[in-house]
């Protein structure tokens, strides 16, 4: 399983192995990540799971769709790499992909 790293609102580093084909968010859920809170449970509908994807991994994972990219109009302080969690599903090749959070979902 790859390794996805995600930091923590208040700086703590999380690493933890997620299953290919689940999303980000609900390896973050499962393993009692911080800073995810994930409303609507991944319908993409709540913006409550808003993350950064670093910049070198930015071009590596797929883009966002339409949907996606009107629901992140929605979250907390978007900015360079937003995306929510619940549309990026796990590949094998996402082992150090890493993920900040942001200080609130609100």
């Amino acid at each position: 399983m790859p390794i996805i790293i995600f930091i923590e609102p208040d700086g703590s580093q999380r690493e933890i192995d997620a299953p290919v084909g689940q999303s980000l968010m609900e390896a973050a859920v499962q393993n009692g990540v911080n800073g995810i809170d994930a409303d609507c449970g991944g319908a993409c509908s709540c913006a409550t799971c808003h993350g950064y994807v670093d910049a070198a991994w930015r071009d590596r994972i797929e883009p966002a769709d339409g949907a996606e990219l009107d629901m992140l109009e929605f979250a907390y302080r978007r900015g360079e790499g937003s995306r929510l969690t619940c549309q990026v599903k796990v590949t094998s090749s996402m082992s150090g992909l890493l993920i900040r959070l942001p200080e609130s979902q609100g």
